[in-house]
């Protein structure tokens, strides 16, 4: 009896290691996927502010019953400060960040933007520091590694921005000699595409570092998202009305414009949250953006096969330059570690392990659980987008 139980005990044992990766390379194949569908929408004349409203309709309506009913025990009391924190949330994240993301993939390509996103742990690492939650010791090593490769990503993200080269044709595609022909045309396009996309990251890493102080006070994870998701979409809704006079930019139809906000909201708000969350508390959240560039991979393939589009020398240089920073900075991430107080044996977090929510049992202080950033909306993103 004891042997026929250990087989299956050290099965369970491998599957529980192998779970982290196994969900990270599965979800960079849902946000590749992600990419894609957003440039066909985008390409069949939806509007990139109907689509933001109705990819956050779709997250609310599958977020909000899993909210309601998994934490209506732990869920806090709503204060005009949480309130707040949560407005401006659903601005800096559904509105403003994904705004300006689909404009600049719509100026420049999905394989382009899946690539600058790499960007993103590097400015989110500038910001940490700014708002002191992430301590560097200029004598260590692993401190001058994330130093150094956060310029080496913003040196790959200007290279990207300022140098496009020539076209690399490692796919063949019919639309080659259109595309070169009409470079010189959309040269002022692609560098205004990468300012917003930039633009776009920076967005991004403000709606993490204000997220992770809004879950202090506010430690419900689903619950928050729901409401992020929530006021991104009545916040959303209204510049959309501003912005789009013609109501015939609501319609939907029965191809990439009802797949895209369906899929980003479920795949790519839903579900993502959920597995992302669970690796963050499992991981870390350096664990989680070391698979960044696996997407950028897998968007190369599929947008020159699917979408057909050209890839320049720039945006390879540029996305080479910015993997290695990355991998700088994943790399110095690795040497911080959980340390015990002397005084109380409780973990202290590590630099850039941003709190979110302390975990207790009736009342009593069982851990204090260090609060891993949770990713934000769209990842797209992309990584949400």
């Amino acid at each position: 009896m004891g042997g026929d139980q250990k087989p299956s005990g050290s099965l369970r044992a491998m599957f529980d290691k192998l779970k982290p990766y196994l969900a990270m390379v599965s979800l960079q194949f849902g946000y590749a996927g992600m990419y894609i569908i957003t440039v066909l929408c985008l390409k069949r004349g939806m509007s990139h502010y109907v689509l933001a409203v109705y990819r956050h309709t779709v997250a609310t309506l599958v977020i909000s019953p899993f909210a309601f009913f998994v934490e209506r025990k732990i869920r806090p009391k709503m204060t005009l400060s949480i309130f707040w924190k949560i407005t401006v949330l659903g601005f800096l994240e559904p509105v403003l960040d994904q705004n300006l993301y689909y404009v600049g993939m719509n100026y420049t390509s999905a394989t382009f933007t899946s690539a600058i996103f790499n960007a993103l742990p590097a400015i989110t690492f500038i910001m940490a520091m700014i708002f002191r939650l992430e301590r560097v010791k200029i004598k260590k090593l692993h401190s001058q590694a994330k130093i150094v490769g956060t310029a080496i990503t913003i040196t790959g993200a200007m290279v990207m921005t300022l140098y496009k080269g020539p076209i690399l044709n490692f796919i063949k595609s019919q639309g080659g000699n259109h595309h070169e022909t009409s470079s010189g045309s959309t040269d002022q396009h692609w560098v205004t595409g990468t300012i917003m996309l930039l633009a776009s990251c920076s967005g991004w890493a403000a709606f993490f570092i204000l997220q992770s102080f809004t879950l202090r006070s506010y430690p419900a994870e689903l619950s928050l998202t729901s409401l992020i998701c929530f006021t991104g979409m009545v916040q959303g809704g209204a510049v959309a009305l501003v912005m789009e006079h013609d109501f015939r930019a609501w319609a939907l139809g029965w191809d990439s414009r009802l797949l895209g906000p369906v899929y980003t909201g479920i795949v790519c708000s839903g579900m993502a949250y959920y597995m992302q969350g669970m690796v963050i508390k499992e991981r870390g959240p350096v664990f989680v953006t070391a698979f960044s560039p696996l997407c950028m991979i897998i968007v190369a393939a599929l947008g020159s096969l699917i979408l057909a589009e050209q890839i320049y020398l720039g945006s390879v240089i540029g996305g080479i330059t910015i993997v290695i920073g990355l991998y700088c900075v994943v790399w110095g991430k690795s040497k911080d570690h959980v340390t015990l107080s002397p005084l109380n044996g409780e973990k202290t977090p590590a630099p850039f392990e941003l709190p979110i929510a302390m975990t207790t049992t009736n009342g009593s202080n069982q851990e204090s659980g260090i609060l891993k950033a949770e990713t934000p909306l769209g990842a797209r993103d992309a990584i949400n987008k």
